[in-house]
């Protein structure tokens, strides 16, 4: 049986998603791939984290992804509430 690589638990982190044994969240993972920060920069970064945990924490974050919510876009900015209040900085 493989072992699970993104747990929560709500006393780490306040239940955020992390890899497991570790406090780095999924969130910290994506935001420094989407600053465009390299696997092997993070790698260096983290000692503790795996090529297999970043790519669980991707594999979880699609999977997130496919809940079934609707994101609307307005003019390529994701919308915050639907009635065309940008979000965050997204683009």
């Amino acid at each position: 049986m493989q072992k699970k690589l993104v747990v929560s638990d709500p006393a780490v982190m306040m239940g955020k998603p992390v890899i497991a044994g570790t406090r780095i969240t999924v969130e910290l993972i994506l935001e420094k791939l989407a600053a465009g920060e390299t696997v092997e920069q993070i790698l260096d970064a983290h000692p503790r984290l795996t090529r297999q945990a970043i790519h669980a924490a991707l594999a979880f974050a699609a999977e997130a992804l496919r809940a079934d919510l609707v994101y609307p876009i307005a003019n390529g900015v994701p919308v915050r509430d639907g009635k065309g209040d940008k979000g965050s900085d997204w683009e």
